[in-house]
């Protein structure tokens, strides 16, 4: 049994929703290593990859590049903007721009997800291992609140304490454990997400200043100069990459947002 070739991602087993973003698998097809700069998200992962076990991806801030020789397959579960830290037991500032072994963090998470499963036993356990996190501790439901608020753009960073009733140290202090980096960080590599959105679409022209404006960015150039830092990449680059990749699905392959069903 197998799990289909891609990146393929769906939702988190219902009732951790709060918790969890999505779970997540990605299996390398293909007589090439496959080469990807993993662009940061506010989000912490916890990943199994068959023949070398567990590590936990913490909070980038900036692009991580990742080489996967051909029939590698990994799975995992993608932490929502301040819910990792809780989770995994200890300030996500300790994970910040790494990628760690679980043995070094929960040794139960090593003995639970071995480097010899197969594909279709990690994905169970996986599932059973994101329930038993949450039921252990909850995630910082302050944290979560303003993340949500970052994200939807209805605050802006320096009403945040107020609004939430804590003051900006405790804010802080709170953030630092639960995301990794304080709002005004968050605040970037969200809205940073949102530009790549619409830089990745694959469309054959993109008008940056208009990014810029839907995004939150203040012209063009601050668009250039925060992307370039986030990505490692200009807006335009991005662009035409995408532009270039945007080809139609392969037959027969999951459709994003759905599991990746064993064949």
């Amino acid at each position: 049994m197998e799990l289909a070739a891609g990146y393929h991602e769906w939702p988190p087993p219902a009732g951790l929703e709060h918790a969890l973003t999505c779970m997540w698998s990605g299996v390398t097809a293909g007589a090439a290593p496959s080469v990807t700069q993993v662009m940061p998200d506010g989000c912490t992962d916890l990943i199994w990859q068959q023949g070398h076990g567990a590590f936990v991806a913490g909070p980038d801030t900036g692009p991580w590049p990742d080489e996967a020789p051909p029939g590698t397959v990994v799975i995992g579960m993608r932490f929502r903007p301040g819910a990792g830290g809780a989770l995994l037991g200890l300030p996500l500032t300790e994970l910040l721009d790494q990628r760690v072994n679980v043995a070094d963090i929960q040794p139960w998470l090593a003995r639970e997800l071995p480097p010899d499963l197969t594909p279709v036993e990690a994905l169970q356990r996986m599932t059973v291992v994101a329930a038993r996190l949450v039921q252990a501790s909850e995630p910082d439901r302050l944290v979560l609140h303003a993340a949500d608020l970052i994200a939807g753009g209805r605050s802006s960073v320096g009403a945040l304490a107020p609004e939430l009733a804590v003051s900006e140290r405790q804010l802080r202090r709170r953030f630092d454990a639960a995301v990794g980096y304080g709002p005004k960080t968050l605040h970037r590599v969200l809205r940073f997400r949102r530009a790549l959105a619409q830089l990745s679409a694959g469309k054959p022209a993109v008008d940056l200043a208009q990014v810029a404006a839907d995004t939150g960015y203040a012209d063009q150039a601050h668009l250039t100069r925060e992307v370039s830092k986030l990505a490692g990449q200009t807006p335009g680059q991005i662009s035409r990459n995408s532009s270039a990749q945007a080809l139609p699905a392969e037959p027969g392959l999951t459709e994003p947002g759905e599991p990746a069903d064993p064949a």
